[in-house]
């Protein structure tokens, strides 16, 4: 996992990064913007479901 500042994150645009979600969920997506927040916006959010189907969500805000 990942932890960084704001100014850390800036070399992490538009490139995928490895997250950890809540509930044990794990994805690799492309980071396309933060906040002052940390709000992360990723761009191809996929949702992997454990029996394997895949859902394309697209942009998403975390």
């Amino acid at each position: 996992m990942i932890k960084a500042n704001p100014t850390e994150l800036k070399k992490f645009i538009a490139k995928k990064l490895p997250l950890k979600l809540n509930g044990g969920r794990h994805i690799q997506r492309i980071l396309w913007v933060f906040d002052s927040f940390m709000n992360l916006i990723i761009n191809e959010y996929m949702e992997m479901a454990t029996s394997g189907q895949q859902k394309n969500i697209g942009i998403v805000v975390m």
